[in-house]
């Protein structure tokens, strides 16, 4: 179980700079099984020296430049890590100049000058430092660079960044060429002096002018390289804008870049094999493989998704388990009045939502249809409320698994009224040439009914209710009509010397909206009988009316019709009732001898005997709870007693049978 160097191992060739280094690993103990993760740490050691760049760097100061003023350097690499990397710079003693070392978000080092006494060209033309980088390493490990620092004369205006630190983000998969930020100066200065370059800064990382490049004329950061944030998540890039004057005034800023992840990296995965082959009598749950994944992406990116397969476990459910839908009659075909919804948990096809309607009924096909796709309700015809008020039918939701799975919706549809339909005159009918007159005779005190005008609406509800006035009459003053019921009255006492025919025009409207209405002709004679009404009507009936002859003869035979029809129901009436009384006089004896003791002479002895006739034999044989004379099954009659008997025990009630048992006390023997 000991774990063995195999090779030399550099830290800095495997992990660079990342910290802490670590390699993993993984080990099976079999018998029982186990699986055991481990990781080796990397530790660094002081085995690199600090380096520079170069082994010298110029500089050209100004000699009006204020004190405080700052000048970057080039910043020393070593490749170390944690203590043993780069921890401080020192700068050689002179009356000028200070360092000041500055940490980045890395935690490297970097060092600046910092002018602390003005510099002078008259009394020094140039000033020689030394700069040495110290890493932490015990003993410390350090690197030296010449500083060689050029005194020149003064150009007023330095360029002045926009801002002191810009900001921006790049995915690492970006290409090549591509704009990150864009860098801004100005500088007050005319001519030579006023223009400006953009470049690095002497102590930006190499590794960072392979990666980014900068145009010197725009300011312009493009990508030069290939990103990886794996490698490296954040850049901080200094950039300085220098004019083009003798002594050129120079400005810096700082650009932090974000390195954004992006899922670059496959997933890898270890497989262990513990059984090969697998024998075929292996318990449910013998492990057959260790797995390991790893992926060197971040976040979300660095998952393993696992898939989970979807069975079609889940019926379609709508969200209501019935509708109610309200339709207005006359309406356009081919309008939607309804859209049933429904929802399926399930994925892909087993989510797959299709409607139908279920044929129930065979005019819903004619009448409706529904989209297969949304479950939107189509009316194909245009309906009528006067011809049928309701529909119901059934909508089956149904997905696409295999085997599919389905829910049924019920869908009412209600047909709700307009009023299209104008009042109908019943009486007096308005399409005939028959004049129906009624009479009034002379002396007729006032609110008396002379006749009613009958009328129907095939609307419902409000749209329904009919209204009766009078438009025209005769003379007004005589007959009103009943507002609501249509009844005409007379509105004062019938004179003598009224005019013998009166028509009255009826005005029947309707409650619906828009009002529709019609109208009924009403003829009145006063006369004092009716033989004078049939004068009147001759009168008014056309001379050429062929008909005028029989009309008597017609109204007599209703007359006789009539009255035989009365005669005939009257005595039938009459033959009921006496048959009634009959079978309830013969049921109440046949009750009182059925449960009374037997005497000499028994009902059942009339029929042995054969004393009791054929048509009282049929009456008597009846249920103890009957109201009815319910006669047994008929046989031809036979004139042996012993065949009757025995017919009449055969097709006799259950009832009848038990109450002979209970009256005699036993069972009839066969001669009985």
């Amino acid at each position: 179980g000991a774990l063995l160097v195999s090779e030399r191992i550099d830290r800095e060739e495997l992990c660079g700079a990342l910290s802490p280094c670590s390699l993993s690993f993984e080990i099976v103990v079999e018998n029982p099984l186990e699986l055991y993760s481990g990781a080796v740490e990397i530790q660094d050691i002081n085995d690199n020296d600090p380096v520079f760049p170069s082994s010298q760097a110029r500089l050209e100061i100004s000699e009006s430049v204020a004190a405080g003023a700052r000048f970057p350097l080039e910043s020393a690499q070593d490749p170390d890590v944690g203590i043993n990397s780069l921890q401080t710079y020192q700068l050689s003693t002179n009356p000028h100049f200070v360092l000041d070392v500055q940490t980045r978000v890395d935690g490297s080092k970097y060092a600046e000058l910092v002018l602390e006494k003005e510099l002078d060209r008259e009394e020094q033309r140039e000033l020689r430092l030394v700069l040495t980088a110290l890493d932490g390493g015990s003993p410390p490990r350090s690197a030296h660079v010449q500083i060689h620092i050029d005194v020149v004369d003064a150009n007023d205006n330095a360029p002045v960044f926009n801002q002191s630190t810009y900001k921006a983000s790049v995915r690492e998969n970006t290409p090549s060429g591509t704009l990150v930020a864009k860098i801004s100066a100005y500088d007050l200065d005319d001519g030579p002096n006023g223009d400006i370059v953009y470049s690095f800064s002497s102590h930006t990382p190499a590794k960072v002018r392979e990666l980014f490049a900068l145009d010197s004329a725009t300011g312009e950061l493009r990508v030069k390289g290939q990103l990886d944030y794996e490698e490296t998540k954040l850049y901080e890039i200094y950039l300085q804008a220098k004019d083009k004057g003798a002594v050129p005034g120079v400005a810096h800023c700082k650009v932090l870049v974000e390195v954004v992840d992006v899922n670059d990296n496959a997933p890898e995965v270890t497989v262990t094999s513990v059984y090969s082959p697998v024998p075929e009598d292996a318990a449910p749950g013998t492990v057959v493989a260790l797995l390991s994944v790893t992926d060197l992406d971040s976040h979300d990116n660095g998952l393993i998704l696992v898939q989970v397969s979807d069975v079609n476990d889940n019926a379609p459910k709508s969200s209501q388990d019935s509708y109610d839908v309200y339709v207005l009659e006359n309406n356009m075909p081919g309008i939607p009045i309804l859209n049933v919804s429904a929802t399926d948990p399930d994925l892909g096809r087993n989510a797959h939502l299709s409607y139908t309607l279920l044929q129930g009924d065979p005019t819903v096909g004619h009448i409706f249809s529904i989209n297969r796709e949304n479950g939107t309700l189509y009316l194909l015809t245009s309906l009528d409320h006067e011809d049928q008020v309701e529909f119901s039918m059934m909508v089956q939701v149904q997905d696409g698994g295999s085997p599919p799975l389905a829910t049924n919706v019920s869908v009412s549809v209600f047909v709700t009224d307009l009023n299209d339909n104008a009042p109908t005159v019943l009486y007096p009918h308005p399409n005939t040439t028959t004049t129906y007159t009624d009479v009034v005779a002379p002396g007729t005190p006032a609110g008396h009914m002379v006749t009613k005008v009958v009328a129907v609406d095939a609307d419902g509800g409000y749209n329904a209710w009919i209204s009766y006035t009078l438009l025209q009459a005769t003379d007004p003053s005589l007959f009103s009509v009943g507002l609501h019921s249509g009844e005409i009255f007379t509105a004062r006492q019938v004179q003598e010397d009224e005019p013998p025919q009166h028509t009255l025009v009826i005005l029947l409207k309707d409650h619906g909206e828009p009002v529709l209405s019609t109208s009924a002709t009403v003829s009145i004679s006063v006369a004092e009988m009716v033989k004078e009404v049939f004068t009147d009507l001759t009168d008014v009936a056309p001379a050429n009316d062929p008909r005028r002859h029989v009309t008597f003869y017609l109204i007599l035979a209703v007359i006789l019709v009539s009255a035989a029809f009365f005669i005939t129901m009257l005595s039938v009436g009459i033959f009921k009732c006496y048959k009634w009384r009959q079978s309830k006089e013969l049921f109440n004896s046949s009750r009182s001898t059925l449960y009374r003791t037997p005497g000499p002479f028994h009902h059942i002895d009339a029929v042995r005997g054969g004393f009791t006739p054929p048509n009282f034999y049929h009456q008597v044989y009846l249920t103890t709870d009957s109201r009815q004379s319910d006669l047994l099954c008929k046989k031809p009659f036979t004139s042996s007693p012993l065949g009757s008997r025995q017919s009449t025990m055969r097709n006799g009630e259950p009832g009848l049978y038990h109450q002979i048992v209970g009256t005699a006390g036993r069972l009839p023997t066969p001669a009985e």
